[in-house]
């Protein structure tokens, strides 16, 4: 992480919620800037202490004020308030300013039609565990991003975990994938958990050793660089406990059943954006 590109920028997160807070909680930990250096907006005035009391940052509701004061802009903000806040930033056109959207389906060319002409937008798509600091984030650059750009908004979502660049039409796959990820993930753990309290363990137990080896054999797949199903043969040795399991599983078309739980988030993902574009587009502007 070569967090010295961030240290004389001013970072503003239009949006207190949970993952402006992981961000911000992210940058603070891993030292990439000081909190001198950051600014958080939310309308909600208990997020402002929240957030002052924490983090020792600058808070408030102005979001223009904020916007105005950064070098970085982060709208981690819900969809249905981005027309909202949009309206709010009558930024003067600044070269160097850069503006992360973390608004969920709403496309790079949108945002930038609120924009002043040639600001350089980046769209990011974290997921959930960001908020410890284990996430994944896959970011797509909008007309003119440098990659001095994207190397500035993959310091910010380093600070919270992985980061992948792609194509933003790519980005509902990221969605069907990463993004509802964790939520797959943990019913295969509750399922784990669940197999295990059934053949006697406790149900702490239980949940423990499946949530512990899901983790650890992630990690593996991480760290060692080598194919999942190299790794899974390693543990299924012949005529064994686990390949008699991998037998039940295919019998049961886990595999077909994750496939097509991606490709369906994947679909909803894009006909979300395709409404959420045109409400967007259709809605007044100030």
């Amino acid at each position: 992480m070569n967090s010295s590109l961030l240290k004389n920028s001013n970072i503003a997160v239009i949006g207190a919620g949970n993952m402006g807070e992981a961000l911000v909680t992210g940058l603070l930990k891993r030292e990439v800037v000081s909190p001198k250096q950051l600014w958080a907006t939310d309308v909600n005035p208990e997020r402002h202490r929240l957030f002052a009391e924490r983090f020792q940052i600058k808070t408030g509701s102005n979001n223009r004020q904020a916007a105005e004061w950064a070098d970085v802009l982060i709208l981690a903000v819900k969809p249905q308030t981005m027309n909202e806040v949009l309206n709010e930033l009558t930024l003067p056109f600044r070269e160097d300013r850069l503006v992360i959207s973390v608004a969920a389906g709403i496309p790079i060319q949108t945002v930038l039609a609120r924009l002043p002409a040639r600001t350089h937008v980046v769209r990011a798509m974290p997921n959930t565990p960001s908020s410890v600091l284990e996430g994944v984030t896959a970011l797509a650059g909008g007309p003119g991003v440098s990659s001095h750009h994207l190397e500035m908004a993959r310091v910010i979502f380093e600070a919270v975990g992985k980061v992948v660049i792609v194509e933003e039409p790519l980005l509902d796959a990221v969605t069907g994938l990463s993004g509802g990820g964790p939520a797959y993930v943990c019913v295969i753990i509750e399922a784990l958990a669940d197999g295990g309290v059934k053949m006697g363990l406790s149900r702490a137990t239980a949940q423990l050793l499946a949530a512990q080896t899901l983790l650890g054999a992630a990690k593996m797949v991480l760290e060692s660089g080598e194919h999942p199903g190299v790794l899974k043969d390693r543990v299924a040795s012949p005529g064994g406990t686990t390949i008699a399991g991998l037998h039940r599983l295919e019998r049961g078309n886990v595999r077909a059943a994750l496939i097509d739980a991606v490709e369906s988030a994947t679909r909803r993902a894009q006909e979300l954006g395709a409404t959420g574009m045109r409400q967007l587009s259709d809605s007044p502007q100030s």
